[in-house]
């Protein structure tokens, strides 16, 4: 392996105020208010950020974007004006990571990014808007020499929640025009000696969203590119940063480069609020992937992703409080890296004194999360929707715990051993006082784990209310947990996760349930008559036809999270 990329956006969030973060890419609206002061405190964090993750062994970073760094004659004069801004600032960023650090320099890149003004001229023109984009690639490789490539991703744009001129949206909708723009644009990498990454994430929109798990669409995509300058960027599963999912065996049917992504902060699983260590999945993932070719190294994001509250920005925080994220860097760097044990990252990091307790805390903490977060009975099973891996873990997203009727429903429908899941959970509820003590024993932030115990003491409750008989008593109970638990963590310590509860009926009958979910989910990657037939072409109309006319009636968390779930059905 020979390019150790980690993500730097970190610094750029700096005084971000929102209540909930979109940490998919630099808030660059928020930098329309930085004065000299910020940009210098950004530069100084960026420095130190710098120097931090070469010591532990990375050699590359990556930084957004191309569509707020590279100008069109069509842009808004605003527009222009922030462009030249940005144009100014980035490029003593440039300077400073590769010049000082000698670091690799990448710069991500949504496929498409548009403006107003752009999208009046252009519309939906399919070769025009590949023109348009590929002269965008050019002008950003000419004018920051600086930089060793680009990384693109065509199956994600910017989230609902996005407020700026400059938005990207899908683009390429299958497996042909992807591959088209990607021969387009390898020649200008090799003429300038290069690299484009191109991730095979999706979220599941249009013919090219099963890109991450469909063999037949990923063999189309890349049909034909043997270029040097290519690297292909895969998540380590079939779907997001979760666990419980197999290797994606895509890593060895790819003949070209190919790049492991992991991540540190882990959005689903408190984003580094507590710990949800990685490294002895990274020691599994490691072994699994024995005998994959052209494996050239590992993308490590330690910032990026999610929705949500949480704000612990890796390598720049005080007293430890990044000391979650920055295992999982460690461990990350050391097993793909150094060859070394996922233990021995921790000791690197802790010294041998703490280590002991450490790896206690750790393995009691991964016992926790598979056991008690996730529900394993359904996080084992291998669902479809659509052109999507179902997540394993559904009842908790990002910052929000789920406990509703239609929730229960889903969980009593698809759990096929309630008190199996029951028992399990309770047993690691148990292990929270002796997590307590350890962490105090090995000079861990014990409060990180205390805020864990009263979380996951909540989602106890809810697992007792999915698979338990109905009980008013533990609904009551639910209730008064939950404003104690607000009270102990204020939302003012941005810690806090949000509680959605509601004990209303959900409308459909179990019955009902069962014949949907048999019609509309599979348990297989391929895809059956009825899903050719019915799910793909028509889900997506019926969808569109039976949707609420008043957005409002739909949650706020479906249509302003992400791309909404709208995106689903295209």
């Amino acid at each position: 392996m020979e390019l150790f990329l980690i993500d730097a956006i970190g610094p750029f969030f700096r005084g971000y105020k929102g209540k909930r973060v979109n940490w998919s890419k630099i808030p660059f609206m928020h930098l329309e208010e930085a004065g000299e002061d910020d940009w210098a405190a950004i530069e100084n964090e960026l420095r130190n950020f710098a120097g931090q993750i070469t010591a532990q062994g990375y050699n590359a970073v990556s930084l957004d974007d191309l569509a707020h760094l590279a100008p069109h004659p069509l842009h808004e004069p605003e527009v222009v004006e922030r462009i030249a801004r940005l144009r100014m600032r980035f490029a003593r960023i440039f300077d400073m990571l590769h010049g000082e650090f000698g670091l690799r320099v990448y710069l991500t890149s949504d496929v498409l990014p548009m403006t107003p003004a752009l999208e009046a001229v252009m519309g939906g023109n399919p070769a025009e808007l590949d023109g348009y984009y590929q002269n965008l690639v050019r002008g950003i490789l000419d004018d920051f020499p600086q930089l060793a490539g680009l990384i693109l991703r065509i199956g994600e744009s910017d989230g609902n929640d996005v407020r700026d001129p400059i938005r990207t949206r899908l683009h390429l909708r299958n497996a042909a025009a992807t591959n088209r723009l990607l021969r387009d644009l390898l020649p200008e990498f090799e003429k300038r000696g290069r690299e484009l990454i191109f991730r095979t994430w999706t979220v599941g929109a249009h013919r090219i969203g099963d890109l991450i798990w469909h063999r037949g669409t990923l063999e189309r995509t890349l049909e034909g590119l043997d270029s040097p300058n290519l690297i292909v960027s895969m998540k380590h599963g079939e779907s997001d940063f979760f666990r419980y999912l197999p290797i994606n065996r895509a890593f060895f049917r790819v003949r070209q480069r190919k790049l492991l992504e992991l991540q540190a902060r882990r959005e689903y699983e408190g984003a580094g609020e507590y710990p949800s260590f990685i490294g002895w999945d990274c020691e599994r993932i490691a072994q699994e992937l024995h005998g994959a070719e052209n494996i050239v190294g590992i993308s490590v994001w330690c910032q990026t992703g999610g929705w949500h509250r949480f704000r612990r920005r890796a390598y720049l925080e005080q007293n430890g409080r990044d000391v979650w994220i920055r295992l999982n860097t460690e461990a990350a760097i050391t097993v793909f890296k150094e060859r070394k044990s996922a233990d021995s990252a921790v000791e690197l990091l802790l010294g041998a004194g703490r280590t002991p307790a450490a790896l206690e805390l750790l393995d009691h903490s991964e016992t926790v999360i598979r056991d008690l977060l996730y529900i394993h009975d359904f996080a084992r099973q291998k669902l479809f929707f659509r052109r999507v891996r179902i997540p394993p873990l559904v009842h908790v997203y990002w910052d929000s715990l789920f406990i509703n009727h239609g929730v229960r429903k889903v969980m009593r429908h698809f759990v096929g051993d309630p008190q199996g899941a029951l028992a399990g959970a309770e047993a690691a509820a148990e292990l929270f006082p002796r997590m307590i003590a350890l962490a105090r024993d090995a000079g861990l932030p014990a409060g990180d784990i205390e805020h864990m115990s009263d979380f996951f003491h909540l989602i106890l409750l809810a697992r007792r209310y999915y698979f338990l008989p109905y009980d008013e008593e533990l609904t009551a109970r639910i209730r008064l947990e939950k404003a104690i638990y607000k009270q102990r963590w204020p939302k003012e310590t941005r810690q806090r996760y949000r509680i959605r509860i509601s004990f209303d009926p959900f409308p459909v009958k179990r019955r009902s349930l069962a014949i949907v979910a048999k019609l509309l989910i599979r348990r297989k990657r391929g895809y059956r008559w009825v899903d050719r037939m019915l799910t793909l072409p028509l889900a997506g109309l019926a969808y569109r036809m039976l949707r609420p006319r008043d957005p409002a009636v739909m949650p706020k968390f479906l249509r302003k999270s992400a791309m909404g779930v709208d995106v689903l059905f295209k």
